[in-house]
């Protein structure tokens, strides 16, 4: 066994990259980190995520507090700023995106336990107050993960990298 070098893992990935975009994309509403936000965005590179799209009061790049987590993956995985993040979700609910709410709301599912119907939207939200009730209404099913410590959540970008994964295995089967 050795370690990969440098270039071996680049040249591994750049083949993978025309293939990898699975029919899942994000919504980060109000998401106030920049640190967060590109910490997901290079989660979201290597789950395959199709498209992140960045709204309300959340940050987009260019921004040197996303480079500095995402490492460049916001120049590999496309995205797009919307201020209304109630609109873009009526408008991929339209287009038959299953909305996900990953959040700890009444009713939720354990992530592990949950199936995607694609192509699907994770919905993430506030790291203080979570998503807003007209974004929560829209959503179709909402998971959560459970925790065994004192401390009730995870960090956001955490959050998404334990769900982007569970989703990832989940349409790939």
């Amino acid at each position: 066994m050795r370690k990969l070098t440098h270039e071996e893992i680049v040249h591994r990935q750049t083949k993978k990259l025309d293939d990898a975009r699975l029919p899942f994309c994000v919504m980060l509403n109000d998401i106030r980190s920049l640190y967060n936000v590109g910490a997901i965005f290079r989660t979201a590179d290597g789950v395959g995520v199709e498209k992140i799209w960045l709204c309300g009061i959340t940050g987009y790049p260019p921004q040197s507090g996303i480079a500095k987590t995402s490492l460049g993956a916001e120049d590999s995985v496309p995205w797009e700023y919307r201020e209304d993040g109630l609109k873009l979700l009526k408008e991929l609910k339209a287009q038959g995106y299953q909305i996900v709410l990953l959040e700890q709301v009444q009713g939720a599912k354990a992530y592990d336990r949950f199936i995607p119907k694609t192509p699907v939207c994770l919905v993430l939200g506030n790291e203080i107050s979570g998503v807003s009730d007209p974004l929560l209404e829209l959503c179709d099913v909402a998971v959560e993960i459970d925790m065994a410590g004192v401390k009730n959540s995870l960090n956001v970008a955490v959050a998404f990298g334990v769900m982007a994964y569970q989703v990832r295995s989940r349409i790939k089967g």
